[in-house]
C-alpha cells in the first residue's frame, strides 16, 4: 500500500447538518487550524443553519456547502458529501459530527493514521478510547450494537457504529456508493465492511468521545431498528456474493 505524503494531501471533512445553527460556526472555526477543506451538507435545516454555512463560505476560503432538498437521514447527506469531496479531487474524505461530540483536535491524528491504513476510524472502544457522559442505557446501546455488530460480521473492528472516520479516496471509488442503502448509523456498519470485504486495511485510533452540549440527539428508534436488520442483512448478502 503506497504511503501517502501529507505535504500535499487534500482532505475534506464533511459535516452533515440538520438544526446545527448552535455548533456551526464554531466548528468551521475550530477545523481551520487543522488545514482541511470543510463541506457543510445540510438537509434543508429550518432553523437558519445553511444560511449560517453560506455566510462562512463567503467568508473563509476552505468552506463550501451543498444544500439537499431534505432530510433524508445521515447516510444519504455522507454519500452526498463523499461524491461532491471526490469531484472536487479530495484524496482523504473524513466524516464527522457538527455537535463537538468528535474533536477537532483529532482530526490531525486521522488523517496521520491514514499514511499507512484505508480507513481510519476514531475508535471509543479501543485501548485508550472513552467515552465522556452518558447514562448507563445509552454506553449498553452503543456497546451492544457494535458487538452485535461484530460478532455476526465476523470483523474485528470495535467501534463499527463509530462516525468518526479517514477514507482514502479509493477505498470511497471501491466500494459502490450506489449500492449503500442506510440512512441512520447502519451507514457506518456497511461502508466499514464494505471497505473490509474489499480488502482495504482498516485501523482504529482512540479518540474521546462526549455528548453535544448544543442541540438536540438525532438518536431514534428507526435508526436502531435499521441497524438491528441490516446487520444480518449485509451478512447474508456477503455469503451470497451479492455484495
Amino acid at each position: 500500500m503506497p504511503r501517502l505524503e501529507y505535504t500535499q494531501v487534500r482532505a475534506t471533512v464533511c459535516l452533515p447538518t440538520y438544526n446545527e445553527r448552535e455548533n456551526l460556526e464554531a466548528m468551521v472555526e475550530a477545523l481551520r487550524h487543522t488545514g482541511v477543506r470543510v463541506l457543510v451538507v445540510d438537509d434543508n435545516s429550518p432553523d437558519g443553519t445553511g444560511e449560517i454555512a453560506d455566510r462562512l463560505a463567503r467568508e473563509l476560503d476552505y468552506v463550501d456547502v451543498l444544500h439537499r432538498a431534505h432530510k433524508e437521514g445521515l447516510g444519504p447527506a455522507y454519500l452526498a458529501g463523499f461524491r461532491r469531496a471526490l469531484t472536487d479531487g479530495a484524496d482523504l474524505v473524513l466524516e464527522m459530527d457538527c455537535d463537538f461530540s468528535h474533536s477537532p483536535d483529532d482530526v490531525p491524528r486521522l488523517i496521520a493514521a491514514a499514511a499507512d491504513a484505508d480507513l481510519v476510524i476514531g475508535s471509543r472502544y479501543v485501548r485508550d478510547g472513552s467515552i465522556g457522559d452518558w447514562g448507563a442505557i445509552r454506553r449498553f446501546v452503543s456497546a451492544g450494537g457494535s458487538l452485535y455488530a461484530r460478532i455476526l460480521l465476523g470483523v474485528a473492528v470495535r467501534d463499527l457504529t463509530g462516525g468518526f472516520k479517514c477514507y482514502r479516496r479509493r477505498v470511497l471509488e471501491t466500494i459502490d456508493l450506489d449500492r449503500i442503502h442506510s440512512k441512520g448509523y447502519a451507514f457506518q456498519i456497511e461502508t466499514t465492511y464494505r471497505a473490509l470485504r474489499a480488502g482495504f486495511r482498516v485501523v482504529e485510533v482512540p479518540i474521546h468521545f462526549v455528548d453535544r452540549e448544543q442541540g438536540g440527539s438525532k438518536m431514534s428508534r428507526a435508526i436502531v431498528a435499521e441497524a438491528v436488520w441490516k446487520v444480518p442483512a449485509l451478512r447474508i448478502a456477503a455469503l451470497r456474493r451479492r455484495f
